[in-house]
């Protein structure tokens, strides 16, 4: 991290909206590594384990886009702020409650939707602080809060084992209740935020076909990374017959890969060039996706093929948004929104798959296979579209010293 860097935003917001994302993370996927305890007692077959975990992906998809906006005309401290009172209230009531049956259990993912959300917030406060040529660093550790995925698939299925996997809803509120405190002390919205506008005014940026392109990419990137942080519990299980906590252990490890290196994937792409390190991370991510999906013997084998995989997703989805403040930096609010929301679908997309594919099928590759086909369509867009960019508005970048 170059002193430059330090001194050209404000690094205590910089470190709040980490710790709310890192978080808010860890309590959205926390239905995929207490999968297996919450399948056994609620009987749940192939398709509703896959539908369980998807659930919260898909809200946190959808609700973005309500963030986005949110943000954009209440600023994002506050809208935060709300967000994270929302969650706490939801967790202590399921916990207060109890969750009793598959509706409940989805009723609850919608509720950890709110915290996936927070994707919406966290980069768009940490964004507004730091110049063009800074952005694919500065959104690159507020990114890296995905890590609280691994927090998730750490700590929940030992703790469920322990305790009851009801009782760890009620314990992820207490962290959460520190992080908010945290949160409320350090994060200040930056004075460059702009001003709201007409509600309308905010997703004219869809008549733009460079969102659609941004919104595709991440549904790549950040959907193959969090589709697996929520699936890879229940697969490692349900594969290679490894016991709940085993396979939380082996998620971690993959999804630590994926959350740790997106800061890495920013630096590259302010180095190299967004384009330039983005298709190479959908080419080894593409093969790797294929790889596994071919059904390796040992588990050993197929968490190193994991860990490959999410090693170019992350530092995709660090890529991904090294480019989008630089084409959409007035609407950076609701551009987050819109493009989060897509890689929640693409998530949403994965985990239900597999789920369906592991049921209809009795295997899991037909949802690996498409899967990759997808990081292959998406370098084949890449690659069409990055000449016009460089020579439009990747040429103004390059005048503030940004590379696309």
């Amino acid at each position: 991290m170059s002193r430059g860097f330090l001194k050209a935003g404000h690094l205590p917001t910089l470190i709040a909206a980490f710790l709310y994302f890192d978080l808010s993370f860890m309590v959205w996927v926390m239905l995929g590594p207490l999968g297996v305890q919450i399948a056994r007692d609620l009987h749940l077959n192939a398709g509703e384990k896959g539908l369980m975990v998807a659930v919260p992906v898909l809200s946190g998809a959808l609700l973005r886009i309500v963030n986005g906006v949110l943000v954009d005309r209440l600023k994002p401290k506050l809208t935060g702020t709300g967000a994270q009172i929302v969650v706490i209230a939801g967790l202590i009531a399921a916990w207060h409650f109890g969750v009793h049956s598959f509706a409940q259990v989805l009723l609850l993912g919608i509720v950890l939707g709110v915290a996936g959300a927070s994707f919406a917030i966290a980069l768009p406060l940490a964004s507004r602080w730091y110049p063009p040529q800074y952005q694919g660093t500065a959104l690159g550790i507020a990114g890296a809060g995905n890590s609280g995925t691994v927090l998730a698939a750490l700590f929940a299925p030992s703790l469920a084992a322990a305790y009851g996997w009801q009782t760890v809803l009620g314990l992820a509120a207490i962290p959460l209740t520190l992080t908010l405190a945290v949160y409320l002390l350090l994060a200040k919205d930056s004075p460059a935020c702009p001003p709201p506008k007409p509600l309308a005014e905010y997703f004219k940026v869809l008549r733009i076909g460079d969102a659609w392109w941004f919104m595709f990419f991440y549904s790549v990137t950040f959907g193959g990374f969090v589709g697996l942080a929520a699936s890879l519990t229940i697969y490692f299980n349900d594969q290679f017959g490894l016991g709940a906590v085993a396979a939380g252990y082996f998620t971690a490890a993959c999804v630590f890969a994926g959350s740790m290196v997106r800061p890495v994937g920013g630096a590259i792409a302010d180095r190299v060039g967004g384009v330039r390190s983005l298709s190479a991370m959908y080419v080894v991510a593409a093969a790797a996706i294929a790889l596994v999906s071919v059904g390796l013997p040992q588990a050993w084998m197929a968490l190193a093929v994991f860990v490959i995989g999410m090693l170019a997703l992350g530092m995709g989805n660090g890529a991904v948004f090294q480019l989008v403040p630089q084409r959409f930096r007035g609407e950076i609010g609701v551009m987050t929104g819109l493009v989060g929301m897509t890689g929640g679908v693409g998530g949403f997309y994965l985990a239900s798959s597999l789920g369906y594919s592991k049921q209809f099928t009795g295997s899991y590759q037909a949802g690996f296979l498409v899967f990759a086909a997808l990081a292959a369509v998406a370098l084949v867009g890449l690659t069409g579209v990055k000449k016009r960019w460089r020579a439009t508005w990747g040429a103004a970048a390059a005048l503030g010293a940004a590379r696309v």
